[in-house]
């Protein structure tokens, strides 16, 4: 684990700006390019924290993806986030002393941990800030009730079409999609247990979706070849994202 420069946490500037119906000022961005991280590698299927720690950190995921999840008494796994760069998947860490989940790397990433005394001591410094992170976690929930009305109304063709509508949504607003293209090297097996799916029917919605001309998922890259057809077969409406126009 080594010690970050200031430009490691860029990603979660940014993720903090998409969330922000303000401008940081000069002083609220040298404030989070001074905070202490330490950063770290892990490769792809490795626990971050598990169900039952008592962290005394947060992570910010800088590069990959992450998942939060649960598991059942069997072992059988239910996804309950997709983490993109700039997203801090255990921020409730810092006021509840036990974690109900487990946060898991999904592909190689890049970690940056900063310390709760730390992200404390900045709340305190700059409140502007500290709203941020609690909206930020007002938009977690919103992602999950969202999830929610996906897993229990939508059927297969839907749920993946609004899945990967707001994907590369939150993908975008940390500038990671380039001409409607983004990284996204998810297995079917990783979409089932987010979809609730099992892989055979992952499958199946996939081959259906680029049979709509709505996609192209290859090699971990996808492409929206349609967002308007691929936002209307999810019933996608990014407002419970509540994403900031990019301010220049």
């Amino acid at each position: 684990m080594t010690s970050s420069a200031a430009s490691d946490i860029h990603p979660a500037i940014l993720k903090l700006e998409s969330l922000a119906p303000f401008d940081l000022t000069s002083g609220e961005r040298a404030a989070l390019q001074a905070l202490p991280v330490q950063t770290a590698e892990l490769k792809a299927d490795q626990d971050i924290v598990r169900e039952g720690d008592h962290p005394t950190r947060c992570c910010v995921l800088l590069e990959g993806l992450a998942c939060v999840y649960k598991l059942t008494a069997e072992g059988r796994r239910q996804i309950m986030a997709v983490q993109v760069p700039g997203d801090i998947p255990d921020l409730q860490s810092l006021h509840l002393n036990t974690l109900d989940n487990s946060v898991g790397t999904l592909t190689p990433c890049r970690l940056g941990f900063i310390s709760h005394d730390a992200i404390r001591e900045l709340c305190r410094a700059h409140p502007r800030i500290g709203g941020i992170l609690w909206r930020e976690t007002l938009v977690d929930a919103a992602i999950f009730r969202e999830w929610m009305l996906n897993l229990g109304r939508r059927e297969a063709y839907g749920r993946l079409a609004h899945l990967l509508c707001e994907l590369v949504a939150r993908l975008r607003a940390v500038g990671l999609v380039q001409d409607d293209t983004c990284d996204l090297p998810l297995t079917q097996a990783e979409l089932g247990d987010i979809l609730g799916l099992s892989t055979v029917h992952v499958n199946r919605t996939l081959q259906e979706l680029r049979a709509a001309g709505l996609i192209t998922l290859r090699g971990g890259s996808l492409t929206v070849d349609d967002w308007a057809g691929l936002a209307a077969a999810g019933e996608f409406d990014p407002a419970y994202l509540h994403l900031q126009p990019r301010r220049t």
